[in-house]
This record gives structure tokens, C-alpha cells and sequence, in this order.
């Protein structure tokens, strides 16, 4: 039973904590900012400047993804700004026009593109591909004391650990302006505090984590991550600090709840598939969510 647990279960719900951690991290001054849709454009946006990177490069690594990410990225931006000035529009319907194109070209790349081999389709593209994240040469605890056996963890538990990590130490070091900019933008603006630097490295900490996810639950159940935790946490606390400990905890055990429910739940109730696990992760932290809402001490207040 060990020997099984390490191989089907670790990896995966390692990868699915430290994604669920490192997108609660900007979501918590997403929310704050009333900005939370943000996860949702940077994740329909990516999703071309990903695919595109894999046709030019051949594999789904760290630096083709980021550079096809940020490259899409700068495209829907001038797209905006082309149909604000051509089309005469409000912004919000250019970004809903380019977002959503953005988007369709995405999936029709990858409708067209031979990308079943890195198991890299549509549909692993939109809920992501958690469960294939298997480590095969762990057949057992003892392997985690094997360096051959540890050279062959899937290389996205390292780089979903390296910009966890990254967000948590961002987090860290720039903590005061940002909390500073997120209450007070005028009052940090006075204070000599980069607000408008702030707010676009947000966005491309945003943007990291989203691309860094993309593997574990896809370009849309991430817009949960980005939104579920922190909102749970802005409803149990007034503290900052505090929201953003609950929001972490919070989404690293709606991580375990929901692979360990999306694996195990369907057996037991005598079905023979089980359910996606980044789906049930989405769904225990809109649950986690509706009970802040029912029963958390600043219910009747509105979040952020």
C-alpha cells in the first residue's frame, strides 16, 4: 500500500498543493484590488503564447512556456489598445473581445497541432493533466532515498517548487508596499511607492504562477486558485497576514481533500471511473468558500 501511495498519489498531490499555494499568493491582493478577474484574463491569454512555444520549441519546458506566455500577452495588449481606438469601444469590451479571441486561437492550435505526445490537448489544456504527473520509479518510501530514483520525478514538481517558492519569497520581501498600495494607492503614491510598477508586477507574478500551473489544472480550473482560497481567508480575518497564512492553509487542504476525493470518492460509491482531480479541487474550494459565506465571522461583509 506505501509502495502504491508513493507512486500514484505523491507527485501529484504535492504539485497540486504548490500550485493551489502559489496562485493564493497574488489572488489574496487580487481580491483586495477588486482586480480578481485577472486570473481569468492572464489564464484565457496564455494559453496561445503556450502552444505556440511547444510548436516552435517541441516540448513543454519552463522558458518556452513563460517567453510564448509573455509574448501572448503583449499581443492581447495591443490588440486592446487597436480595438479602443479603432473600434471606438469602452475597454472592458475590448478586453472581453480579446480576451476571448485570444482564447478560441489557443484551442484551435491545439486542435491542429500533433501534441498528444506530451499529452497536450484540449482538453488537458482546459482542466489540466494532474493525474498523469506520476513518479513511475517510486516504488516505495525508500525511494525518496535513491538518487537515481529521485532523478526521475516529474520535472514539474521542480518547477511548480521553484516558483512557489519565488511567489512566497516575493511575497515576503515586497510585503509592505504592496500591502501599502493595495489599502492606500494614493497614500503609497505620496510616500514615493512605485504603485503603477506594483501593480504590473503583480499582474506578471500573476501571470508566472498561472503559466507555472498549467500542467497540474489547465488554463481555467486555475481561476479558483487564484480567487476560492483568498476569498475564504478575506471572510475568517481582518489581518492581512493572517488572510494570507489562512489562504495558503486553505488551499493546500483543498488540494489534498480534493485529489484524495476525485480518486477514492467514486470507489467507494461504486463507480469505476474516477473524476478529474484539478475539477474536485475547484469544487471543495467553492465549497470551502460557501461556508466562509454561511458561517465566517465577516459574512456580512463584502470580501476585498
Amino acid at each position: 500500500m506505501g509502495a502504491e501511495f508513493v507512486q500514484l498519489s505523491l507527485t501529484p498531490l504535492v504539485i497540486a498543493v504548490l500550485a493551489a499555494v502559489t496562485c493564493a499568493m497574488p489572488g489574496n491582493f487580487l481580491i483586495l484590488r477588486r482586480q480578481a478577474l485577472i486570473g481569468d484574463a492572464i489564464s484565457h491569454v496564455v494559453l496561445p503564447g503556450i502552444v505556440v512555444g511547444f510548436i516552435i520549441t517541441g516540448s513543454v519546458t519552463t522558458w518556452p512556456m513563460m517567453l510564448g506566455a509573455g509574448a501572448a500577452a503583449l499581443i492581447a495588449v495591443a490588440m486592446i489598445e487597436a480595438i479602443k481606438r479603432l473600434g471606438k469601444i469602452e475597454p472592458g469590451a475590448a478586453m472581453g473581445v480579446a480576451f476571448t479571441a485570444m482564447f478560441a486561437a489557443g484551442v484551435l492550435l491545439l486542435e491542429q497541432s500533433n501534441t498528444a505526445s506530451v499529452h497536450l490537448d484540449v482538453e488537458h489544456a482546459l482542466f489540466g493533466n494532474l493525474e498523469s504527473l506520476i513518479w513511475f520509479d517510486g516504488l516505495g518510501w525508500a525511494s525518496l532515498l535513491d538518487p537515481s530514483a529521485l532523478a526521475q520525478l516529474p520535472p514539474e514538481l521542480f518547477r511548480m517548487a521553484s516558483v512557489a517558492v519565488i511567489m512566497i519569497i516575493a511575497t515576503i520581501l515586497f510585503w509592505r508596499p504592496l500591502v501599502m498600495a493595495t489599502f492606500d494607492e494614493a497614500f503609497a503614491a505620496s510616500v514615493g511607492i512605485p504603485v503603477n510598477l506594483l501593480s504590473l508586477m503583480l499582474v506578471v507574478f500573476a501571470a508566472i504562477a498561472a503559466v507555472a500551473a498549467f500542467d497540474a489544472v489547465g488554463s481555467i480550473i486555475v481561476i479558483a486558485m487564484f480567487i476560492c482560497p483568498p476569498a475564504t481567508a478575506r471572510l475568517l480575518t481582518d489581518r492581512m497576514g493572517v488572510q494570507v497564512l489562512i489562504s495558503a492553509l486553505v488551499a493546500a487542504v483543498c488540494a489534498v481533500v480534493g485529489y484524495v476525493v476525485a480518486g477514492y470518492a467514486p470507489l467507494w460509491l461504486g463507480f469505476d471511473n474516477s473524476v478529474s482531480a484539478s475539477g474536485m479541487i475547484a469544487t471543495v474550494s467553492g465549497v470551502a468558500l460557501g461556508l466562509a459565506v454561511a458561517f465566517g465571522p465577516r459574512r456580512r461583509q463584502v470580501a476585498g
